[in-house]
């Protein structure tokens, strides 16, 4: 295929030379699902990669007035499943296809190990232009064009770092890359046996190749009259009330049943036939909860990876709400919205709560307030948080069964879960990396009072918000203490944006300077620098430059001078009167790994 006889991305083909869009996507299928499978992150299982990899190619076609385009190609249905594959937000959405009672994955090859290794190192936009390069042939010029088609804000770059990779792999092509990576050629196997054994239509365990022509096993949520598979009718399950007191892992999976109406089979049913209408559940549900709130009945039920919440008012339809909830823990687990109205949300907590409480985020030396849960079912928490805030908070302690002494906090961000607040003390010369830890001490209070609303993200999909203080610079002339934050929001699906921020002396609010996704200031990246332009109390300007603690050495460019110097033990730096032009700012490590500002 030569690139250049082929129109351009979103200009339809002469004549209808190359026949309806949904022609393109079904002759290229195969392509690019593979393209979308080697493009999309690699911090994520086989299984959820190929699922995602085939979403994104049946999303790909335009929608125009409700209706799709007509002949439009295979360059502009490339660039979009690369748009599609490159989002920031990944995967998350009900409306990608879901797969019920087995796991895919594909091929294992011993040459994956290397490749998989060496794409992991990449960020999505380089993946894509190695993809390009090494499926459909591209050159680096022509890959870089069509990346920057998908909207990659540095194509050449991207496009010269696929390349790289390419060339030290020996430039191989379609033909010879692994079979690992051609998600249209997978294996299954079944899901969750040890909780399926109970049902006996589950089928003996079958490990079989499927190609492009059996991919209808990826089943779509159904949009208006559409039908999806369902599960095996079953009724939901329910936990022993003690089970959380004798487990080793505190979860959602083994909250008790409870609310008024857990006897009422025709409420539950309904609600189970809900869920297995809209995303089949991966297993057979657990009922946690079943009750009248405000006039409102509610039910609320589990697979051990999703929550569904089933309502049905009086004056509403019945509504089902789905959230991501795989590896729910003590404090991930520990709260459940059941219902919001005016007078605020009302969260079934965890039966090893023991107290509750809610606190204001920007009122940190105010007390917190006593919250009531009878049943497990709290009073009506009104939102007190500014708009991309998080908020509502509230304070909960764990029983001593589960842990002694154990506080923590709970910001609800508009979801079924509210996501785990933590903080991270700035460094010690003397000790090595402090991990997150809960966001109650009055340090944290007061850096998350400032910080709240310089949070990358604050929406449904978010698990935890980590505040990590990585510096302390004193200011010029004595104007105070500056905190250097990097604020981290991780997904229920592993996924994840981070964004730098300083918080001013005097507990003022923190502004934020840059942000970027991917695992920037988590536990696989943490090491970070940051420049900050600041205004002394006399006019004089400032660039201020901090780092984290295993950076070295410190380099800046100003269009007045250059230094490279020692990062000394704050690693901290401020430049008197740099000038108003561009600057360029790298960190080294003791390793010698070189490191930009978050942008």
């Amino acid at each position: 295929m030569d690139l250049k006889t082929l129109p351009r991305p979103g200009v339809a083909a002469p004549g209808g030379q190359l026949g309806s869009a949904e022609a393109v996507l079904v002759r290229h299928y195969r392509r690019l699902v593979c393209l979308a499978y080697v493009t999309l992150p690699a911090d994520r299982g086989r299984h959820a990669r190929v699922v995602a990899a085939h979403a994104v190619v049946q999303r790909a076609l335009p929608v125009v007035g409700g209706r799709t385009c007509g002949a439009d190609g295979y360059p502009a249905a490339r660039v979009r499943v690369l748009r599609g594959a490159l989002r920031r937000r990944r995967w998350a959405s009900a409306g990608f296809p879901r797969v019920w009672g087995v796991r895919l994955f594909t091929p294992p090859d011993d040459a994956d190990a290397e490749l998989d290794a060496r794409l992991a190192e990449l960020p999505p936009p380089a993946r894509a232009g190695f993809a390009l390069q090494a499926l459909d042939g591209l050159d680096r010029a022509e890959a870089a064009e069509v990346l920057a088609w998908a909207g990659v804000e540095e194509p050449a770059e991207s496009a010269r770092a696929g390349a790289e990779l390419l060339r030290s792999l020996g430039s191989p092509r379609w033909s010879e890359l692994p079979p690992g990576y051609d998600a249209c050629t997978v294996h299954l196997q079944p899901g969750d046996l040890l909780r399926r054994r109970r049902l006996a239509v589950l089928a003996p365990a079958v490990a079989v190749a499927l190609t492009a022509a059996v991919v209808p096993v990826l089943v779509s949520s159904p949009s208006g009259g559409g039908s999806s598979a369902a599960a095996p009718s079953a009724a939901p399950e329910r936990r022993a009330d003690d089970l959380w007191r004798h487990t080793a892992k505190p979860g959602l999976t083994v909250w008790p049943a409870r609310g008024d109406l857990l006897d009422d089979s025709a409420l539950i049913g309904r609600a189970t036939t809900a869920w297995q209408r809209a995303a089949p559940p991966a297993a057979v549900p657990q009922l946690l909860y079943a009750g009248r709130l405000d006039g409102t009945t509610v039910v609320l039920l589990t697979d051990g990876r999703s929550l569904a919440r089933y309502t049905e008012a009086p004056d509403a339809d019945p509504a089902l709400a789905l959230s991501p909830a795989g590896d729910s823990d003590v404090t991930a687990g520990a709260a459940v919205v059941l219902h919001r109205d005016d007078r605020g949300a009302r969260y079934l907590l965890a039966p090893w709560v023991a107290a509750a409480a809610t606190r204001r985020l920007d009122r940190p030396d105010e007390a917190e307030r006593p919250l009531p849960f009878p049943g497990g079912v709290t009073d009506p928490v009104p939102g007190t948080a500014a708009q991309g805030c998080p908020g509502p908070v509230l304070q909960l302690r764990s029983d001593p069964v589960v842990a002694e002494q154990h506080a923590f906090l709970l910001a609800d961000l508009g979801g079924l879960t509210p996501a785990h607040l933590t903080y991270t003390p700035p460094p010690d010369a003397a000790s090595q990396a402090r991990p997150p830890r809960e966001a109650v001490g009055a340090q944290a209070l007061h850096r998350w009072a400032a910080g709240a609303c310089a949070v990358p993200e604050a929406g449904p999909e978010v698990r935890q918000l980590n505040l990590w203080e990585f510096a302390d610079q004193k200011l010029p002339q004595n104007a105070g203490e500056l905190a250097w934050a990097c604020l981290r929001a991780d997904h229920w699906d592993g996924s994840g944006s981070a964004a730098a921020a300083v918080l001013p002396p005097n507990g003022g609010r923190a502004e934020r300077l840059a942000h970027a996704d991917g695992r920037a200031c988590s536990r696989y990246e943490q090491d970070t620098v940051a420049q900050y332009r600041w205004r002394a109390p006399n006019g004089t300007p400032y660039l201020l430059v901090a780092a984290s603690r295993r950076v070295s050495r410190l380099v800046v460019t100003t269009p007045s001078r250059r230094l490279d110097q020692p990062a000394g033990p704050t690693r901290t730096l401020a430049l008197d009167n740099p000038g108003s032009g561009p600057t360029t700012v790298e960190a080294v490590t003791a390793s010698g790994a070189r490191l930009r500002p978050i942008n």
